[in-house]
């Protein structure tokens, strides 16, 4: 299971409308809709609204090798397909040079521009328009001549406004977008696990004097008290520490806990949690980070960042491959869930989530 890793899936969270008014405006905003700037990548935005032009949902993965262009066609156009689009745009970001078609320049990867519209088609789903990105340029597929290609916009585009309204990171590339949830500088991982140990030891003494439900209400404190030095004026400049990191990780161990914490990205808060989940994930040692690595992944994806919720989601599979409520929510983003569905599954369900 930790080695699942479909395309990079950002639908729109709801509250923030963004219309595609122009390409070159939806291109140069790519890096805001995925999270990171797209590098040998095609990417599929599927569009909906009564305009027919508000983004619905984006799909990423990298360009693959030509053998493979109509089954990475076919997966995304199944990915875009379940938000129910009335068309779609089909970008390629590559600096490939133009491929030579007889005596004539084409643009690359045409191929597996082909295959996408096709798949598209398939699936009921209108292809608006097919462009590459390159260069700091955009060009249309569907022109016969490529020519020079068309600038990209500069200023402040809509889409980079929404990202900052909704506190979407953009990271140089998906490796850098990874990094803000890898160890930090200075990580001392042996004091962390001891840490950690020491913790284990301690709450195992607790439950056999005093059961579960004491030990249970002490971790939820442990979480309240690190949102507390997570809120916006609380600086992490002096993080929490070993101890406290341990704490929390150890309290995520009960399910009882674990989904009472689930609930808090639905709070008045979510950005002190999701600081909080990046935290504990960044510090605690497997398999203890899948835990908050998988609230992290709740958090991300419900204000519409598909990209480190996959994240997220690869490093809880990592560390804890049976961990099912990772496995459960790796199964609904493959579904193209919408953040407003798993929303209403936090606020409804009164099933106990896998484990």
């Amino acid at each position: 299971m930790s080695k699942r890793r479909g395309p990079d899936v950002a639908p729109s969270a709801g509250p923030t409308v963004v219309r595609v008014r122009d390409i070159g405006e939806i291109a140069v905003g790519l890096p805001h809709l995925l999270g990171f700037h797209p590098r040998e990548s095609i990417v599929l935005i599927g569009l909906g609204g009564k305009s027919g032009r508000r983004v619905r949902m984006t799909a990423r993965a990298d360009i693959p090798p030509p053998e493979h262009d109509r089954s990475m066609a076919r997966m995304l156009a199944g990915k875009v397909s379940t938000a129910r689009p009335v068309g779609a745009l089909v970008l390629v970001v590559s600096e490939a040079s133009d491929e030579l078609a007889g005596n004539r320049h084409r643009l690359p990867h045409r191929h597996l521009v082909d295959e996408t519209c096709r798949a598209l088609e398939r699936s009921g789903v209108l292809v608006a328009d097919t462009v590459l990105v390159r260069g700091g340029r955009w060009w249309a597929y569907d022109r016969a001549d490529p020519g020079v290609g068309t600038p990209l916009p500069g200023g402040v585009s809509e889409l980079e406004v929404a990202s900052i309204a909704t506190g979407t990171v953009v990271a140089a590339d998906r490796d850098d977008l990874a990094a803000v949830i890898g160890r930090p500088p200075g990580h001392d991982a042996p004091a962390m696990a001891a840490a950690c140990a020491r913790i284990g030891v301690g709450l195992s003494t607790d439950l056999l004097d005093t059961g579960p439900e004491p030990v249970g209400l002490e971790s939820w404190a442990a979480i309240m008290a690190g949102v507390d030095r997570c809120r916006v004026g609380a600086s992490l400049r002096i993080p929490l520490a070993d101890e406290d990191v341990a704490r929390i990780v150890w309290g995520l161990r009960d399910v009882v806990v674990r989904d009472l914490a689930l609930e808090l990205a639905l709070g008045d808060e979510p950005a002190a949690v999701e600081q909080l989940w990046t935290e504990c994930t960044r510090r605690a040692p497997a398999p203890l980070d899948a835990a908050p690595a998988t609230l992290l992944a709740v958090c991300a994806y419900l204000r519409g960042d598909g990209a480190m919720a996959n994240i997220a989601l690869d490093r809880a599979l990592t560390s804890a491959p049976g961990y099912g409520l990772a496995g459960l929510l790796r199964d609904a983003l493959d579904a193209c869930v919408t953040p407003a569905d798993l929303r209403a599954w936090l606020t409804g369900a009164d099933a106990e989530p896998a484990r």
